[in-house]
């Protein structure tokens, strides 16, 4: 998600601060954005005379502190751990301008309780993109208790600079999205747990008769398992309703290792050939 956030803002004139904690990292993202790039020249959406110039707009960074120290926002993309970004959000409270917008790309967890940990609790703000980033239209604007409406309406003018569609929502479990989403492919993996059908299957009844792109079991490969018990246990703890608990077979699958796309096998197998940039390319 960082790579294809860096990649939308510098196709948009945004100067762009990348970090990871390792430059092997920050080169494997920037390979990314570099095949993505190309991939638009193919089917005629960027011209390849633009695809240099968006590259330079992206600096990479190993050390957060100089990466942000004259950000105007920081749109933070970690794994979804809440002590992960917890911890984030403290660093980039110390280390930004005063005045620095700190939005979190969480598909589920609580920005209220992020922004808690800082000074600036008014201008902490949800900006949730959909993967692929680059050609994905959607992006949740969520409001925390405690962000401003000059923020916000900050944030929502951003994502139509970046040709994307806003949507404000509030800070519950999941916002809308993903609340919708996963109880849909945590029902899937159970459909497939009863026998009441196989993987295959499953996806083509909800291509064919519900007009979805992707199957959900094919969906939950590439959007990781392990994010989708994340989000699940994160419904199911924040609204204690059984109908958010974690499939069994999903809870045993991640134990496994069996991940998805990233990990290489799934519900669907993944040779060495289809790896998740390749994968997406179907979107690309």
């Amino acid at each position: 998600m960082g790579n294809g956030i860096a990649h939308v803002f510098a196709q948009y004139g945004y100067s762009v601060r990348l970090v990871d904690h390792s430059q092997e990292a920050l080169d494997k993202a920037m390979g990314t954005i570099a095949n993505n790039l190309d991939r638009q020249v193919a089917r005629e959406t960027l011209s390849a005379d633009h695809v240099e110039g968006i590259l330079n707009q992206i600096r990479t960074y190993t050390q957060l502190r100089e990466a942000v120290r004259e950000a105007g926002l920081v749109v933070e993309a970690a794994s979804e751990s809440f002590n992960t970004k917890q911890q984030i959000f403290r660093e980039l409270d110390a280390a930004c301008p005063a005045n620095t917008l700190l939005a979190t790309n969480t598909s589920s967890l609580s920005i209220t309780r992020l922004a808690a940990v800082t000074n600036r609790p008014e201008r902490v703000v949800g900006m949730h993109f959909m993967n692929p980033v680059p050609m994905m239209p959607l992006v949740e604007v969520i409001r925390g208790y405690n962000t401003s409406e000059e923020v916000i309406q900050t944030i929502v003018e951003t994502a139509k600079k970046l040709d994307k569609s806003p949507v404000i929502v509030n800070d519950y479990p999941g916002f809308v999205a993903n609340r919708i989403l996963m109880p849909m492919i945590n029902e899937a993996i159970e459909t497939l747990h009863h026998g009441v059908a196989g993987v295959q299957e499953i996806d083509q009844v909800m291509k064919l008769g519900m007009s979805h792109p992707m199957g959900p079991l094919q969906l939950a490969d590439f959007i990781g398992l392990d994010i989708c018990l994340s989000i699940l246990n994160v419904l199911f703890e924040g609204f204690k309703n059984p109908k958010y608990a974690p499939s069994p077979l999903l809870v045993n699958m991640v134990a496994a290792g069996k991940l998805g796309v990233k990990s290489g096998e799934g519900f669907y197998d993944y040779s060495a050939s289809r790896k998740a940039e390749q994968v997406s390319e179907q979107f690309l």
